[in-house]
């Protein structure tokens, strides 16, 4: 009687960190860190890992916003124009991320020699994680909550010096369970934001965040401007390349960016 073939899984997986339903840190981005780690420069670390220079530095503000300290520094001057560089903070990161992987690695072979068929479990996974198209992303801490008879108003710090107001129902804030010290994580999309180079302009618009105009991606009919706020956060806008052109936006300058509270869109952090 000829002997039955050993049958062999092809098991395979990736790591992502969660926080709640929000998938936050995944293998792309350790990747990424590593790179610049090692090569002290975006563009290179983004050729490295095979990216683009733009989506490089989409994934770094997404991190350093949603990281409650700065993972990459850029540096300006010197002989060779500044660079970027892994913060300390960031290296720990990527130190226990890599462990964690090791320990993923293991698991999976150890799994993969007693696993010969998946469909069942691939019918049974349905995507646990939510995806966004929301531009600007960041994580906070609510430090205020003014009731309403039908709305309540949600102030929530995402650093040291920059706040955020959000307007949501009672009905809402209840159902997320937010109170005074809640985690949270707030969404806006970068069409919502209105940008203005008049940093001394007041407006009725309840969210206004100043800073350094960090880079301008131009389109074909709209432009991405990207406003450096400080420590590692920045927020993202997408205008028409008219306005662009009426506001002479350049890259170094200080601008504004206003967008109403109705335009934040929360998430309960944990």
């Amino acid at each position: 009687m000829p002997k039955k073939k050993k049958l062999r899984s092809n098991l395979q997986g990736n790591i992502s960190l969660l926080s709640g339903s929000d998938r936050g840190f995944a293998s792309d981005h350790v990747q990424l860190l590593v790179a610049i780690d090692r090569c002290g420069s975006i563009s290179s670390a983004a050729k490295e890992v095979g990216i683009s220079y733009k989506t490089a530095w989409d994934r770094i503000e997404a991190m350093n916003n949603m990281s409650r300290k700065s993972l990459v520094i850029r540096s300006a001057g010197g002989a060779r124009g500044g660079g970027s560089s892994v913060t300390d903070y960031g290296k720990k990161v990527i130190e226990g991320f890599l462990s964690l992987q090791e320990e993923h690695e293991t698991f999976l072979q150890r799994l993969g020699s007693r696993v010969l068929s998946l469909n069942d479990v691939a019918n049974f996974i349905r995507s646990g994680t939510m995806q966004t198209s929301a531009r600007n992303q960041y994580r906070g801490t609510v430090e205020n909550i003014t009731p309403g008879a039908v709305n309540v108003e949600i102030t929530l710090r995402i650093s040291t010096s920059q706040t955020l107001t959000a307007m949501v129902t009672e009905e809402s804030r209840r159902q997320l369970g937010l109170k005074k010290g809640s985690g949270v994580i707030a969404l806006i999309k970068a069409s919502s934001i209105l940008l203005s180079k008049d940093t001394g302009l007041i407006s009725s618009a309840r969210n206004k965040l100043a800073g350094t105009i960090k880079r301008v991606t131009p389109g074909a009919v709209n432009s991405d401007v990207v406003i450096d706020l400080g420590e590692g956060k920045s927020v993202s806008a997408i205008i028409t390349n008219t306005s662009l052109s009426e506001l002479d936006l350049k890259q170094g300058e200080p601008a504004c960016a206003f967008f109403k509270a109705s335009s934040v869109i929360l998430m309960a952090d944990g």
